[in-house]
């Protein structure tokens, strides 16, 4: 395995108005090269969002933020620089967070969802003591969930309703 060290340079997609968070964990090399988040076109997670919010499937950089922004939903990730194999959650070591704090302070998200279980088991020990909001665990949208059909990740994503 290829460990490598990664920072995240992908800014935060927010604005004033959002109220919903979703934190991946750190961006996958597919998406660190598009420079937008879930990059990889084999991920589901624009599929099962736009499905979740009764609209088509966004296939540009511009078309997936406007989608987020238009319903309050900001985009981040948990992680801010850490050691990591490729794109695999569980090979990630040494794990320093973004200041979702930061982010915070300056939208009025009340709710924060993790897209998949490292994101969130890194929140709720690297962040939650600090922020005091609570994350949900929903499952990975990544294809190397293949346990989750489509359909079973639109019902699970129905929360952040």
């Amino acid at each position: 395995m290829n460990i490598q060290t990664v920072i995240h340079d992908i800014p935060p997609l927010y604005d004033a108005d959002c109220r919903v968070l979703l934190l991946g964990s750190i961006p996958s090399p597919k998406s660190r090269e598009t420079r937008f988040f879930y990059g990889h076109p084999q991920n589901r997670f624009w599929r099962v969002l736009a499905a979740v919010l009764g609209e088509e499937t966004p296939q540009t950089v511009e078309q997936k933020r406007a989608l987020c922004l238009n319903h309050h939903i900001a985009l981040w990730d948990t992680i801010a620089k850490c050691d990591i194999a490729g794109a695999s959650d569980t090979s990630i070591k040494n794990a320093m967070p973004n200041d979702i704090g930061w982010l915070l302070t300056r939208t009025r998200i009340d709710r924060v969802f993790a897209t998949g279980g490292k994101s969130a088991a890194l929140y709720r020990k690297l962040i939650e003591p600090v922020t005091h909001l609570p994350i949900t665990a929903l499952p990975s949208t990544s294809p190397a969930n293949a346990a989750w059909s489509l359909d079973r990740l639109v019902e699970a994503y129905r929360v952040i309703l």
